[in-house]
């Protein structure tokens, strides 16, 4: 099934993994190397092709064609089969479990498989040379360190898959993000907002939201919500003084926001609270 790169980053965002591994694999080309096609896959992967081409196909079925740049993400208990273009095929493998198994409707599931087609990104690479490097460590730090690592490794192919599905929009995007992060305690509009680049509302909204998951003021309300949430732990602050820091000169208004956002009233506010 497959996942926009804002549900996958919700995913990870969401769900611990436990790595169980990190390679990089060669395969002869022209080859059909079937090792899970009687015995199913026990772990989901993140698979980078980096050289050559080769065809995944999973139960018989589902398959994807993989270049450099293309990234499978999913996959456990699952029958594989791999064919190798003529030039062989490449590959850099992370192996890893969630913690916890699927328990709601919707989520992702292990068996998932997504698949990202950009470009390949050097900055993936020296992240995927460090993992390669520190997949040996066996102290502490050094399984955090991979952990951490790994964690980088998604961030930047979701970050890559997104910028290619923008192609045309996302230095454009990416700035009004900026906007919005050091002017958010003014009284910013989508009329404000898609005038600073000379769209109509409609299409500037439609942009942002197929950027980044969300529309602009929404992100907006969202930015502004986090920051009242840190504003609020410090327990040194009223409500009042925390709206009006953030833009609401009405904290009857921003309580009602906050909680909506939040799921909590801004008073309830501590360091066991669940973070919206």
């Amino acid at each position: 099934m497959p996942r926009t790169y804002e549900e996958l980053a919700q995913y990870f965002a969401a769900t611990p993994v436990q790595l169980y591994g990190v390679y990089q694999t060669w395969l002869e080309g022209s080859r059909i190397y079937g090792g899970h096609v009687h015995k199913p896959t026990t772990k989901c992967a993140v698979i980078i092709a980096l050289k050559g081409e080769a065809r995944f196909a999973f139960d018989g079925g589902e398959h994807y064609q993989l270049k450099p740049g293309h990234i499978l993400i999913g996959g456990a208990h699952r029958h594989l089969e791999i064919t190798t273009g003529t030039d062989g095929f490449q590959y850099f493998l992370a192996h890893f479990l969630p913690d916890e198994p699927a328990d709601a409707e919707g989520q992702r599931r292990r068996e998932d498989i997504s698949c990202l087609e950009t470009a390949l990104n050097p900055e993936l690479l020296p992240l995927m040379e460090q993992l390669l490097d520190s997949a040996s460590a066996p102290d502490v730090l050094g399984r955090l360190n991979q952990r951490s690592l790994f964690y980088q490794l998604i961030t930047r192919a979701l970050q890559a898959e997104r910028h290619h599905q923008n192609k045309d929009s996302y230095l454009l995007i990416e700035d009004a993000m900026k906007y919005i992060q050091a002017h958010y305690t003014e009284p910013l509009t989508l009329s404000k907002l898609a005038g600073l680049y000379q769209l109509k509302p409609k299409y500037f909204s439609y942009l942002f939201t197929k950027y980044t998951g969300t529309g602009p003021i929404d992100y907006l309300i969202h930015y502004r919500m986090n920051k009242a949430h840190e504003w609020l732990l410090t327990k040194q602050f009223s409500v009042a003084a925390v709206a009006k820091s953030i833009g609401y000169s009405d904290p009857y208004y921003f309580s009602r926001l906050f909680k909506k956002y939040k799921g909590i009233a801004p008073s309830q506010v501590d360091f066991d609270s669940k973070e919206g």
